[in-house]
């Protein structure tokens, strides 16, 4: 179990708090929900957080075939539903190095469709991943 806390601290913004690290991220309403977007907002965590562990689970599971995805990257575009707003779609790019061998691209591929972010998110998210093998 891992614990962390939050507080709000006025004008939409909260402060964030990672237990085991003291780790802080603060946030605020995006513009175009009342807030001034300075800063992550909820739903921008949950995109950066699929990224991140996408290329996460990933890098562990080349590391256990000896590669290296050092400097593999990823960009992410959210889009909002409204009414009832919550996100609709996440599209993710995974930019990897073109040296990974065909077998093992499959397998990191399919690593990272079962991160556990991923297999969180509500199945009515459109998550359409390209991978680009390239850097």
């Amino acid at each position: 179990m891992v614990e962390m806390s939050g507080i709000y601290k006025g004008q939409k913004h909260c402060d964030l708090t990672h237990g085991p690290s003291g780790a802080l991220i603060s946030t605020d309403a995006p513009k175009d929900n009342h807030g001034r977007g300075e800063s992550f907002s909820p739903t921008d965590l949950v995109a950066a957080a699929l990224g991140a562990c996408m290329l996460t689970i990933m890098a562990i599971q080349a590391e256990k075939k000896g590669l290296d995805l050092k400097e593999s990257s990823f960009h992410v575009s959210k889009e909002m539903q409204e009414g009832p707003r919550k996100i609709s779609r996440l599209a993710l790019t995974l930019q990897l190095p073109s040296c990974i061998g065909l077998a093992d691209r499959k397998d990191l591929e399919v690593a990272a469709i079962t991160c556990p972010v991923h297999r969180s998110l509500h199945p009515d998210i459109q998550i359409p991943v390209t991978f680009a093998w390239e850097i």
